[in-house]
């Protein structure tokens, strides 16, 4: 079979929508891993259902899928990164979030994204875990309901320090209709799994996966080749479980590079899927400052 690859829009974040949804065709992707920001089809402008309406139709023009992710730093709080979030402690921020997310799955209706991908959130200093638990529960039951509603596929990423962090913190929950949202670099970082194997065993779960390197137990996306990822037995293992929806890579940290980086990770994929001798990393002058 034929895997299907995407590239994340939070790794174009230089780069207007429409530029870089070209730089994505053009380079061959399947698809696209559309970060909703400020700048990339803002869900709150006013007229952001105009607007998704318009980015549909440039999709289609352009022969590109799409997944919504919902990781934007900023976009419900200018002051505080990623929050409110579905553990904050004040219910109306909890809504808000909440509201976020129906909002991204209307985008995702109209977009006819194969998925929308989010996560749980950090717990603040001096909050219960059986608290933030029941509110993450209460949150994800909304959220499931108004995407079926929508006929939308809801999907969780375990994140690295966020109250879901593994895959069997994700198991756990036994949320009806829920799906993984599976970023194998992330097994990398908590050490549950190597990355091939949570391909096998959650097989009949995941929704939508991002791949991308990195160095293990260090959460920074990388370049492929710079990390430890092994990223031909990645494939192998969704080629196994005849994975057939987008697998988006997820660059973060090469916004200013995107318009080699695009190419260049694509290329890099698919010599992994022929065999290639050899794989070096894409860039040598990786290690930057951490960006996250």
């Amino acid at each position: 079979m034929t895997l299907r690859f995407a590239y994340n829009t939070n790794g174009a974040a230089n780069h207007r929508l429409d530029d870089a949804l070209e730089l994505i065709a053009e380079a061959g992707y399947d698809g696209v891993a559309l970060t909703l920001d400020i700048h990339h089809l803002d869900p709150f402008a006013e007229e952001w259902a105009r607007e998704a309406e318009r980015v549909a139709s440039r999709l289609e023009r352009l022969g590109l899928g799409s997944v919504i992710e919902t990781g934007a730093r900023f976009l419900l709080d200018p002051k505080h990164k990623h929050e409110p979030t579905l553990v904050t402690a004040d219910a109306t921020a909890r809504a808000r979030r909440v509201g976020f997310l129906k909002r991204a799955i209307d985008i995702g209706g109209i977009l006819k994204s194969e998925a929308v991908s989010f996560w749980a959130g950090v717990p603040r200093p001096g909050i219960e875990p059986d608290a933030a638990r029941a509110w993450l529960q209460e949150g994800l039951a909304e959220v499931v309901a108004y995407a079926a509603g929508q006929g939308v596929v809801p999907c969780l990423e375990p994140e690295p320090g966020m109250l879901i962090e593994t895959l069997d913190d994700y198991a756990d929950l036994a949320v009806p209709g829920l799906k993984l949202a599976l970023d194998t670099g992330h097994c990398l970082v908590t050490g549950e799994r190597e990355p091939a194997a949570a391909v096998a065993e959650f097989a009949d779960r995941i929704g939508t996966v991002a791949i991308e390197d990195m160095a293990r137990g260090v959460h920074v996306h990388l370049p492929f080749g710079a990390g430890d990822m092994d990223v031909p037995g990645v494939l192998a293992a969704l080629e196994a479980i005849r994975f057939d929806k987008l697998i988006c890579v997820e660059l973060s940290r090469e916004s200013h590079r995107a318009d080699t980086m695009i190419p260049q990770a694509l290329a890099y994929l698919r010599d992994c899927r022929r065999g290639g001798p050899d794989l070096p990393p894409l860039d040598t002058t990786l290690r930057e400052t951490p960006v996250r």
